[in-house]
């Protein structure tokens, strides 16, 4: 392919074919990665039933998968620089597969979340590498179409796989879940044999591996900090230690990665005001959409008494909404200021999760899944508008860096969010064990709230840095 004689971060010569190419290429391996990561919602009755566990352990199945995300989509930029695009997808969707299978087969709830560990870790790489690769085959100017036609396809798996999973739990057992992406895991390695650029950068940076366990270290103790806090006690002497811990841990990590010249995270990014609003967007959009995504499903098989099936079906008809809003956002991306398309789309979002804290057992289908189709239409106007604010004036190797940072700063959102909505539910309806739809109320206002601060810093994308990075 001739993308392949490219430099990374560079706009490509390609033909429609070839574009379409590596559209279908990114867009099969992020379907399969987006199964595993929202398909797993609709099971998660049936798991605690299963291994005998609570919100604040059955929460470590999503939150896994999202905090291993997050941890290797800094390791994108390096991967594709180092191994090419090509490679590193390859090897990332082979990985994924195996924890797919290895999911299917787990036995206890140790091996359950290994397994969505590894797949996470495998999505990490996949998800910045997608951005970066259209991003080389499409000029700035056909960048938001782009960005539409790509998020027109990923919504589709959240949309329809939730139902399909739904029937399979019912059918058969939650384990199904775990079958269904290994297809597409299967055919984007096929695809990507042909569409992906092979080159490497001579002169790659080496692997910043102290900066990757600082991280790692720091993500363990901070996520486990509320499901202890909650445990042992706020004040207990290993909720302070975890507490103090990793935050000391954070701050070294954000001091070792300002200084290291082949860092992870290109902490001179956000010195562009506008990337930086489009990282505080993005950590509250993770935070609101795997929050709710978590919640929803829970939500109606415990207080409206859906079965699995149901509270899949729920959701096709907000993701049917989010495939038609997305690919407008996209054209509406190209010709308005990004800042207003998110904006706007926050407030749809926290109107939709203020409408949920009124949902209760009476509640209709066709009520609920009203309240879910209004926030998948704001998040139609997020997802292009925001992956193209974050990176605008940046090209070259900040492009490939920007991209790693604003998505490993959205999944942080996403693991942050699935990890303290989860401890606030569990411990909610401890407090009211008979009033359980007081304590998912609760945890939508949260995301209500925390999408209407974040209309703040959505003001500053688009924003040109002060100080050259």
């Amino acid at each position: 392919m001739s993308a392949g004689s490219e430099q990374p971060g560079r706009v490509a010569t390609v033909g429609g074919r070839e574009r379409a190419l590596v559209v279908a290429t990114v867009l099969v391996g992020s379907v399969s990665t987006l199964l595993a990561a929202t398909i797993v919602n609709v099971a998660f009755p049936a798991l605690m039933r299963e291994l005998r566990i609570g919100h604040d352990s059955a929460q470590w199945v999503a939150t896994g998968f999202l905090a291993a995300t997050t941890a290797t989509m800094l390791a994108a930029a390096w991967a594709i620089e180092r191994f090419g695009e090509r490679l590193t997808f390859i090897a990332a969707m082979v990985v994924f597969a195996g924890a797919s299978l290895l999911g299917a087969l787990a036995r206890d709830t140790t091996t359950l979340i290994a397994a969505r560990v590894l797949q996470g870790a495998a999505a990490g790489l996949v998800q910045p590498l997608a951005m970066v690769a259209l991003f080389r085959v499409f000029p700035p100017g056909e960048r938001g179409r782009a960005m539409g036609l790509y998020g027109l396809g990923i919504v589709l798996a959240p949309a329809v796989g939730p139902a399909v999973g739904g029937a399979l739990i019912e059918a058969w057992s939650w384990r199904a879940i775990f079958v269904l992406p290994i297809p597409f895991a299967i055919a984007a390695v096929a695809l990507a044999a042909r569409a992906l650029a092979t080159t490497r950068v001579a002169a790659a940076r080496r692997f910043d591996t102290v900066g990757a366990l600082v991280l790692v270290a720091a993500l363990v103790a901070l996520l486990n900090l509320p499901v202890i806090g909650h445990r042992a006690g706020w004040l207990s002497p290993l909720t302070l230690a975890l507490a103090i811990g990793g935050a000391a841990l954070a701050v070294c990590f954000v001091m070792w990665e300002r200084h290291t010249p082949h860092g992870l995270l290109r902490v001179a990014l956000f010195a562009h005001r506008g990337f930086t609003g489009a990282c505080l967007v993005g950590f509250a959009y993770g935070a609101g959409l795997f929050g709710t995504t978590y919640l929803v499903p829970v939500f109606v098989q415990q207080v409206a008494a859906f079965g699995a099936r149901d509270a899949g079906l729920l959701l096709a008809p907000a993701g049917i909404a989010l495939a038609g809003a997305i690919v407008v956002g996209g054209r509406l991306t190209d010709r308005f200021p990004a800042r207003h398309l998110v904006i706007a789309g926050l407030v749809l979002f926290a109107l939709s999760s203020l409408l949920l804290t009124r949902a209760g057992n009476a509640t209709s289908f066709t009520a609920l899944a009203a309240c879910i189709v209004l926030g998948r239409l704001g998040l139609g106007l997020i997802i292009p508008s925001l992956n193209v604010g974050a990176v605008q004036a940046l090209e070259g190797p900040d492009l490939a860096y920007a991209s790693s940072g604003v998505n490993f700063v959205r999944q942080l959102g996403g693991a942050v969010g699935v990890n303290l909505l989860a401890v606030l539910l569990e411990w909610r309806i401890a407090v009211a064990p008979a009033d359980v739809a007081s304590a998912f109320h609760v945890c939508f206002m949260a995301v209500t709230v925390a999408f209407l601060l974040a209309v703040v810093p959505a003001r500053w994308i688009g924003a040109r840095a002060t100080t050259s990075p």
